[in-house]
């Protein structure tokens, strides 16, 4: 299962729950992403190191990037596993469709996004979040990933998508 949507709106919240529900192993794109320049490279990452050698019966490996140090860190393993939750932006890149059993899309409004992610990161990282939310509008766009969504969530946990009854 992928989780994508801009910065903020709930995707780790989401993926924490169902992992713990589903006793599934989680891998953030936090992780994968080399900085605040890196959503593509992050998505690339998920590809190479994680989706693509899981769908070819191996486990998956990738070194987690540390933000701090501004470098990449240790290794983690992703075995093969009966339920694997990826979240974070980008991830459901149009090209992963065929590695994903579904594809979940959570937003909520920019103001509240903004003030969640400057809780978590802190007044300083306001400059870099903005220029990030710019870049994953423009990527969200290109992959036209809320439209392509299984389901669509609000950022308080509200199903948006699919509407009852269908």
């Amino acid at each position: 299962m992928i989780i994508d949507g801009p910065s903020g709106s709930g995707k780790t919240s989401l993926a924490e729950q169902l992992a713990g529900a589903l006793t599934a192993q989680v891998v953030h794109m936090d992780d994968l992403y080399d900085g605040w320049d890196g959503m593509l490279t992050g998505v690339d990452r998920l590809g190479q190191q994680v989706l693509e050698p899981l769908a070819a019966g191996r486990d998956g490996r990738y070194q987690r990037y540390d933000w701090y140090a501004g470098e990449y860190a240790e290794w983690h393993d992703v075995p093969r596993a009966e339920h694997l939750v990826v979240e974070g932006c980008g991830a459901g890149a149009r090209r992963f469709d065929d590695l994903s059993t579904l594809l979940v899309w959570v937003e909520a409004p920019d103001e509240e996004r903004l003030k969640r992610t400057l809780a978590r990161d802190g007044a300083d990282a306001e400059h870099h979040l903005r220029a990030w939310m710019a870049a994953e509008r423009a990527v969200y766009q290109a992959e036209d990933t809320a439209r392509r969504a299984d389901v669509r969530l609000d950022g308080w946990g509200s199903v948006t998508w699919p509407p009852a009854g269908l």
